[in-house]
Order: structure tokens, then sequence, then C-alpha cells
């Protein structure tokens, strides 16, 4: 009976010159594989096809591209897929041939770069992206056309390029999305879609990014239009589409000042921090003198109110003293046979014994065999399982630490500035369930697909679209992309908080952005974006990457249409749980976020004198 689905097949679309980036390097195998992509009805049932150029189109193929994923509707069962795959391939390149039904097919992306490349993304209803399908002779435009005999396609409101699939039933654009269990939620915010693939983070697995924010409910307002028509005249080919930023003008060329170098200034005569908000100005725009960052630091890392008085803050080291060094008996306490008998607690101590010794052990504070430093970073570890037991030790948790225990030199302090780092500037970065390193990955792309949506189109033409060769820079805010020397800057400009909580995320689409001319137009796929990426180690100016930052912000927030998601990301518009604001308050509020910003950052410059450019 399967045989039928085999004869007879009824082509209604063919293109030539449609070519599949495998992004696997063998040496026997080409990356990119010319091809025909067909809409073919077999037995009454259409399907989009796409097939080598060497193989004559006849025979369906039988799976979804490498994963070796069988349609149900051409084979039934594993094993069947295989053996119609045994027979029908005939080179290499036709292990990447595929067939999908038209009623499996969940969205579309359509993009195209100036360099006159157009391609498709397409996503099956199980989650899977399909390999980009690069139209080097065009065509996009006539294949979505002939589509549109057998479905619906719906434009998401957010993202012109995108398009949402649905079969021609007049009930399809009413159902809500919750019934079709596309979302884990009916929210409306930034989220990943759950799939095998976004779950899976520790693995930077490839995953196309879609926002929950472009997938509106069908019902909603936004969708009661009619179904958008790919070949008016108000989509051509070279639209981007994705909430374009028109009023984006030039970037401003930015300055850094001097580190900030006279303390005492600042206090008053017991010892009050008169102007807090004039240090962070200074420390944003220059960082700090080392030989202050063990005082001011812990004014930054919340270890000191910036209103306590001298005596105030030895008060409060004698009480954080004691607390800490409680905890620290608790575990320092536990004998062996009782820790055979806590599973977890011996985890932890064997993650941290591991990551302790190949911790910035080329700094001399930490090297060599039984340094003291070495010890002070374990026994700091130690003690923050039993404060927060529940999340324990998690990787990366040594590379923040480090920096601040080589500054203050000191225990219990580095202890408390650790504790607040993790409880108000990266508290969720360590959870299992990594939801907020994906909300951030979300943001950082928003920002860049404002920025450079050409770059963004590369960059999901080659499966990397999820920026998840970012995880590391978000995570532990680029420990390992600059010298030492230069994080202890970084991070004490990122602790100002200014010009916006995001300020990381600035950074790195500044670093992405110094990279694009490595990127576009080169043969990078996935592997070696990650690999190009990852061997920016070391080689990053940071005085570029910090003035790059602010330029970037500073040119988003002086456009006038900044949208919605920007401005969430940015902090220009937080909003409200209980009601709506009205644009018009909308757009007041961020042009007084706009004037604070920049009156801030002139009054920053003219204070710090004269600055290196």
């Amino acid at each position: 009976h399967l045989c039928g689905l085999f004869l007879s097949p009824q082509m209604i679309f063919e293109k030539e010159g449609v070519y599949l980036h495998t992004n696997a390097k063998r040496s026997n195998q080409d990356t990119t594989i010319p091809g025909f992509i067909r809409i073919v009805e077999r037995a009454g049932v259409p399907a989009l096809e796409w097939s080598p150029l060497e193989d004559d189109g006849r025979n369906a193929p039988a799976v979804l591209y490498s994963r070796k994923v069988c349609n149900n509707l051409f084979a039934t069962s594993e094993q069947s897929c295989q053996e119609n795959t045994s027979k029908s391939r005939y080179s290499p390149a036709g292990q990447w041939a595929f067939s999908l039904p038209l009623s499996e097919l969940y969205s579309l992306r359509r993009a195209r770069f100036s360099l006159g490349r157009n391609f498709l993304v397409l996503t099956s209803r199980g989650g899977h992206p399909l390999p980009p399908l690069h139209f080097h002779r065009g065509g996009t435009r006539e294949l979505l056309r002939a589509l549109q005999h057998y479905i619906i396609l719906d434009q998401s409101p957010v993202d012109g390029r995108l398009f949402l699939a649905y079969p021609l039933d007049s009930g399809a654009l009413s159902q809500s999305f919750d019934k079709l269990h596309l979302l884990d939620d009916g929210g409306s915010d930034l989220r990943f879609i759950h799939d095998p693939y976004a779950t899976t983070f520790g693995g930077f697995s490839k995953v196309t990014n879609f926002f929950r924010a472009a997938l509106r409910p069908p019902d909603s307002p936004a969708h009661s239009r009619p179904a958008q028509d790919p070949s008016l005249p108000s989509q051509p080919d070279d639209e981007p589409g994705f909430e374009l930023i028109t009023c984006l003008g030039p970037r401003p060329d930015v300055t850094r000042g001097r580190p900030l170098g006279n303390w005492e200034e600042f206090l008053d005569s017991e010892g009050r921090v008169k102007n807090p908000e004039k240090v962070k100005e200074l420390v944003f725009r220059g960082g700090i003198t080392p030989s202050l960052r063990k005082e001011i630091w812990k004014f930054l890392l919340g270890f000191y109110p910036w209103n306590s008085t001298t005596k105030e803050r030895e008060d409060i080291l004698r009480v954080k003293t004691d607390e800490y060094f409680r905890m620290k008996v608790q575990w320092k306490s536990v004998s062996e046979e009782q820790e055979m008998r806590n599973s977890l607690l011996r985890g932890y101590r064997n993650l941290i014994e591991r990551d302790v010794n190949r911790t910035d052990r080329h700094n001399t504070f930490f090297s060599g065999n039984d340094n003291p430093g070495l010890t002070l970073l374990h026994d700091v570890l130690m003690t923050y399982c039993m404060y927060n037991f529940d999340l324990g030790y998690v990787q990366g948790m040594s590379d923040l630490l480090s920096p601040i225990l080589f500054v203050t030199q000191n225990e219990v302090e580095s202890f408390w500035c650790l504790v607040f780092i993790f409880s108000s500037l990266q508290h969720q970065n360590f959870e299992e369930s990594q939801e907020a390193m994906k909300q951030q990955l979300l943001q950082l792309s928003v920002l860049l697909k404002a920025l450079d949506p050409e770059l963004c189109d590369f960059l999901d033409s080659q499966d990397s679209g999820s920026l998840c060769f970012c995880f590391r820079w978000l995570l532990i805010w680029f420990k390992r992309e600059f010298s030492f020397e230069d994080i202890l800057i970084l991070w004490e400009v990122l602790w100002t908080r200014l010009p916006c909580d995001n300020f990381h995320l600035l950074i790195a689409c500044a670093i992405l952005q110094s990279q694009r001319g490595e990127l576009i137009g080169s043969d990078h796929d996935f592997n070696t974006i990650l690999k190009h990426i990852n061997e920016l180690t070391m080689k990053l100016d940071l005085l570029s990457m910090l003035r790059g930052a602010e330029a970037i912000y500073l040119q988003l927030v002086r456009c006038k249409d900044l949208p919605l998601k920007v401005q969430q990301v940015l902090g220009l518009y937080v909003p409200s749980s209980s009601d709506e604001e009205s644009p018009d308050s909308q757009s007041s509020e961020t042009q007084r976020l706009l004037a604070q910003s920049q009156a801030a950052a002139a009054a920053s410059s003219s204070a710090c004198g004269s600055s290196s450019p």
C-alpha cells in the first residue's frame, strides 16, 4: 500500500538553483549542494521537497535531512525509512534530500542578503528547522505564491520575514497557539519555544531562533487581517521586514575618561559617600585606580551601603565575619564518613576542587602548588554551598570569584561580594533551567536585529541565529575573552549598571559587529563560526569595545521610534502590571530617560577632563 504514494507524482512547482548548506565539513562531502525545490502531489498529498541536482526527483525523498527522521506519510517505521533511503541515494549529497508534507509545515522565514542571495528557513511542526535553502537564482516569491494554493501563510505582526503556515480551512486561523501546543504557556513574553534543541543548551545545539513575541495567537487583533500575500509590492524581495528602524541615525563618537583616583574627596567627615551617582559615572567612564579598587569595589558590590559611616562599616564587617565563619565551620566539621552519605555535598566538593585547580593559574595569586590563594578560592566556594545549598556550586562560579578575591585579598569580603553578584547581578544565570540565559540570548538577538539585520540574516542562514556561541560571554561576563587586567576594568564598569542594566549585551553587540567583516561573505558554517568566536579570546581591545557599546546605546536611545522590545531590553520602558500605558506616555517616558542619559554622559565627559580616544 505504500508503493502508491510513490507512483505518478504530479509536479506542481519546480525551481532549480536552490542550494542546501549542510554545515558539515568533511573531506568527501561538499557543504553547499545545488538542487531543486519542488511542490509535488503524491496520491493527492502535497509536499515540499528538495533533492540534489543529480537526483531526477521522481523518487520521493524519505528523510527529513541528516537527522534520519522519517516522514510518517512515506514510511511506517524507522526501518522502512532507512530501507527507502538506501535504495534512492546515489551520492553523499542525497542524504540531505527531504520531503515535508505541507500539513507538517509550521513556519518559514524568508530573508535576503545585500549580497543578492535569498534564503528560506523551514520548520516542521515537530520543531525541527531544516537546513537553510539558498535561492541563488531567485524564486522565493514564486514558491510562496505556489504554496498559498495549499496552505495559508500568515505573516507575523512583529517579524515581517516570518510566515506561519495553516491549512486551507476557515477555522484554522481561529485556533489558539495553546490548542496547537506550540508554546509552553499563554504569555507573550520572550521565551524559547520548547523543543529538544532549545532546551539542551549545555551542548550549544543548533537551533533556529524563533520568538514568542513574533508568534502571537492567530485570534489576536493583530491577526484579524487577511493573510499577507508575499507577492504584494509592500514586501519586495530585498526588504528585511523585522521591525526596521528607519530613524537609526549615525553612531556617535565616544571617548573614555581617566580612572577614578581621588577617593577621599567623595567622603564626608563621618566617612559617608557624598555623591554615589557621581562616583558611578566616573567609574563607568574610566574605571578605578588599582590601589582604590579594594575599597570602592565593596560599595559597588553591596558589601557596604553607600550612605554608611566609617563606624557603621566596622560593625558590618564584624557581623559579616562572624556569619561567614559560622557557615564555614559547618562544612569544615563534616567528617569523611558523613560526607560519604551526602552525595550532594561530595559532588559540590569534587566540582570545586577540579575547577579551582584550573582557575587563573597564570596569575601569581593562584599559581603554583599549595598556593594560599587556591585555598581561599576553595574555601569561599565551599562556604557559598552552605549559604545557598539549593544552588550549590555550578561551573563558572570560580571564574567570577577569582578577580574579586584577587582585589580584596580577603576571604570574608570576597564571599559577601560574591553573594551580592549571585543575588542581584547574575542571580539566575546558574540555575539548572537556564531560563535566564535563554532570555538574555533572546534579548541580545532583539538588539542585534535592530542594529544589524544583515548580520542576523547571515547567522540565521548558517544555523547560528540562536547566538549560542555567546553563551559563555553572558554567563561569566567575558571572563575568558579579555586579559585578567582588562576584566577588572570591565567588571567595575558593568557593576555601575550604567547606562543600563543590560550594558553587557551592548558589549556583546559591539564584539559581534566588529567581526561582521570576517563573517558575512565568508564560507563560515555553524562550526567555523563557533571556532572563530572562540578564537577571539585575548584578541579583543577592551577600550574599543567599551566605546562601541556606549556608542550603540546612544545611537539607539536617540531613535524616536525605537521598537518596544528594544526599549524594554535597554530599560527605557517597563510595562505596567496593572494597566497599559498609552503610546504617548511611553514615548514621553522614553524621551525623559533619553534626556537623562545624554545629560549624564555629557556631564561625565566634561568632569573627566581630557580623555583618550
